[in-house]
């Protein structure tokens, strides 16, 4: 199933997610999250957290659309959103996107981030999305739907990264290993139709800049 987990972090444009309504499966709301739910007429299906930053207006939203929630003490181990990406899991998540997940506070873009690595490596698909950039966390192999032109950075999620392979880009690499302590595939170009990133062993972001 898909899942889309909607986080409390910045959106920016949010016309621009009106474009992927009635894509998902199961749509989970983390705590203040559901107010973007309610800004674009989209129904949750859980909303998760300590409940710190949701508003009552939209706390009544999810009520009234039959929202299960799942409320957790403020102080624990796990942040809101990892306790959204382990529900997700449970409740059969096979393909994971999230938004409102990066770009607001760099401790919580680099906790999501490596947090669902232990999910694709569990052999569940993660895809952070917005309206600037793609970020895909893969394992194996990923057909970019990317345009001739557009950046795209590897960052290693990890101690390294194993037989990757990129084609159709300016710098191709082939079966190169990627160590995670001093990253060395940021900022290549995507010079032919269809690109390709394959890893053999271990987890790398492709973080896609649409131009």
């Amino acid at each position: 199933m898909k899942f889309l987990i909607m986080a409390n972090g910045d959106y920016g444009d949010l016309q621009w997610y009106r474009q992927f309504k009635g894509n998902f499966d199961q749509i989970m709301c983390i705590d203040g999250g559901t107010a973007r739910a309610r800004q674009l007429g989209l129904v949750p299906h859980r909303v998760v957290g300590d409940m710190d930053s949701i508003s009552r207006e939209s706390m009544d939203y999810a009520t009234l659309l039959g929202a299960q929630f799942t409320v957790v003490p403020r102080e624990k181990d796990n942040t809101d959103t990892q306790l959204g990406l382990e529900l997700a899991e449970q409740d059969g998540a096979s393909f994971i996107v999230v938004w409102g997940g990066i770009g607001s506070r760099m401790d919580h873009t680099l906790s999501n981030l490596f947090s669902a690595t232990s999910l694709v490596l569990r052999g569940i698909k993660v895809l952070f999305q917005s309206p600037q950039e793609d970020i895909y966390l893969i394992d194996r192999r990923l057909n970019l739907p990317g345009k001739i032109g557009d950046t795209v950075s590897l960052i290693t999620m990890g101690d390294e990264a194993q037989g990757v392979t990129l084609k159709g880009f300016r710098y191709p690499l082939l079966n190169a290993t990627l160590d995670g302590r001093w990253q060395h595939a940021v900022s290549n170009v995507i010079v032919e139709s269809n690109p390709v990133v394959e890893v053999e062993n271990g987890v790398v972001a492709v973080i896609h800049y649409r131009e």
